[in-house]
């Protein structure tokens, strides 16, 4: 009987992982060949430093991506940031693929976690097919995206804090960054919610009371703690939204920036130590420093975006040239400082979890 309980166990995983990839089947995918830009030499890791001129990324499918998003007219901080999230979903692809090649991921979890990571950047950028999923993302106040928050709640908020009186311009800016900060929170929730509902429909189609039973229990119990956890985030901003939007900004609030918010907040509920939370509120300091720095760049690169859009009307091709130069310098250095903030995130958000784990 032991075998065949082995060959159970090992087979839902790999459906699972089946069910977990069909919606990326819209999404250019390595085939067998040589030569080709789907061939296995153009995704593998060992061909990785043998980038083509001109290409942005080491694995085709994140360039297909990539020349998409470019054709959706997709504004310059916008792209930055699908940049940056690009770079680290490669680096994680590639780092898993080695763990691959050493025979390690035999559950498939590491790269059931690629897959939703790349599914929610299809759903954040629009990349997915489907015009719904577009969100509004800019931190610039203007008439064009100021209101477009598409939840009643969160926009009767946003009028009242805007017509309070209690908000300087500055801190109305950190008030936005601070919704649209919660709307894609509860954004990446529904992409994970829609994913897991979705693999144990496939199971309870493909598998026995029995067998789902166990794959639930086995497989499918970490992501249902994700779920709860992203939840009880998301009612906790919801909290502090409606306490900022009456009363203000207090001058006691120790980090500003939404993101470092959600850290401290975790951290202070985990298995640190008095001197491990120290150790990370102090990062976490350095880290808001590093938000505000890749903010001001945003900043710039849309104000140099505008700048050369009214230069190339006038069409002097000295200043045109001039403008460009400086607008590619911006572009680059908000692309570097883009990528340093997402993987600081993704290391201060993976030991704030583990802490979490190991109390639990």
């Amino acid at each position: 009987m032991a075998p065949r309980r082995e060959r159970g166990s090992t087979l839902p995983r790999l459906q699972l992982l089946v069910l977990l990839l069909l919606p990326l089947m819209l999404v250019p995918q390595p085939i067998a060949g040589h030569g080709g830009k789907y061939s296995r030499e153009k995704n593998e890791p060992e061909m990785a430093a043998k980038r083509e001129s001109g290409e942005e990324f080491r694995m085709e499918k994140l360039n297909q991506l990539w020349e998409k998003a470019k054709r959706l007219h997709l504004s310059p901080v916008r792209l930055a940031e699908l940049h940056s999230d690009l770079k680290i979903q490669e680096r994680d692809e590639l780092n898993w693929k080695k763990l691959k090649v050493e025979g390690l991921d035999k559950d498939g979890e590491k790269e059931a976690k690629l897959i939703h990571n790349l599914n929610v950047i299809l759903a954040r950028y629009g990349l997915d097919g489907r015009k719904d999923t577009q969100m509004v993302h800019s931190n610039a106040l203007d008439e064009d995206t100021q209101d477009e928050l598409g939840d009643p709640r969160l926009e009767k908020l946003w009028h009242k804090a805007k017509t309070s009186g209690k908000f300087s311009s500055e801190e109305l800016d950190k008030l936005w960054r601070e919704f649209l900060h919660y709307k894609e929170k509860i954004h990446e929730y529904n992409v994970l919610l829609d994913t897991v509902s979705r693999a144990e429909e496939g199971y309870e189609n493909l598998l026995s009371p029995l067998d789902m039973a166990h794959i639930k229990s086995d497989t499918l119990t970490s992501k249902h703690s994700e779920l709860k956890d992203r939840l009880r985030s998301i009612n906790q901003g919801l909290d502090r939204l409606r306490k900022v939007s009456h009363q203000g900004y207090g001058s006691t609030t120790e980090f500003e920036e939404p993101r470092v918010i959600d850290l401290w907040d975790l951290a202070q509920s985990a298995n640190f130590t008095e001197k491990e939370l120290e150790s990370f509120r102090e990062e976490l300091k350095h880290f808001e420093a590093k938000i505000e720095k890749h903010n001001h760049y945003q900043k710039q690169l849309e104000i140099s975006h505008q700048k050369l859009k009214h230069v190339e009307s006038i069409g002097d091709p000295e200043h045109i040239s001039r403008n460009k130069e400086k607008y590619v310098l911006l572009e680059e250095k908000t692309k570097e400082l883009g990528y340093k903030v997402k993987k600081h995130l993704q290391d201060l958000s993976s030991r704030v979890s583990r802490a979490r784990h190991n109390e639990l």
